[in-house]
């Protein structure tokens, strides 16, 4: 019996963490309907995926690291592409990966036919493996960087979201409040 249990479980975690994936894919998708003509209009030297990326990071209150250095003077600060926005969808954005995770894992809950606490959370806090892999990655690889020189004098520049928390906040943090009060709230009403 303890082996069709411990069977059943593995089976919750890697649904679980594929729809985290899937869940980090259709959030950011939803980020580019919202955000498109903004990213193409404020971020035009930067590639679009990036930018959007940079919106859907922003979205979980991950702000942008800034960096740049003229000669040898140098210096970074942080921003939030939301925050600074004129677009009316903007403010929605901040909606997107509490909604797409809620619904992912009250979607498992019911299609695994959870129906106690514990098989809730079993179900729901494994999405945070699938998503985390996705906003981890995603954070690395929107970095964007250049450097050139004028007249001499050397310049450089690059922008990516702050890793930290974009792993933590984003990647585990969310993932397992959200997805997990939807299976959570879904085993509840069942």
């Amino acid at each position: 019996m303890s082996r069709t249990a411990g069977s059943t479980d593995g089976g919750r975690i890697a649904a679980s963490a594929g729809v985290g994936v899937l869940v980090a894919a259709i959030g950011y998708l939803l980020t580019t309907l919202l955000i498109r003509d903004e990213v193409k209009e404020n971020l035009e030297n930067f590639a679009e995926w990036k930018g959007t990326a940079w919106y859907y990071f922003n979205a979980h209150f991950v702000e942008l690291e800034r960096s740049g250095s003229v000669g040898g003077i140098s210096g970074t600060d942080t921003i939030n592409l939301i925050s600074e926005s004129g677009s009316a969808n903007a403010d929605l954005l901040y909606v997107i990966p509490p909604v797409v995770l809620l619904f992912a894992g009250a979607l498992l809950a019911y299609r695994l036919d959870v129906r106690d606490l514990g098989g809730a959370v079993v179900t729901g806090a494994p999405v945070a493996l699938g998503y985390s892999v996705v906003m981890s990655l995603g954070a690395l690889v929107t970095e964007s960087s250049s450097q050139g020189a004028v007249f001499g004098v050397e310049w450089g520049g690059s922008m990516a979201p702050v890793l930290l928390p974009a792993v933590v906040l984003a990647g585990i943090l969310y993932p397992l409040v959200f997805a997990t009060a939807g299976a959570v709230i879904t085993s509840a009403l069942r």
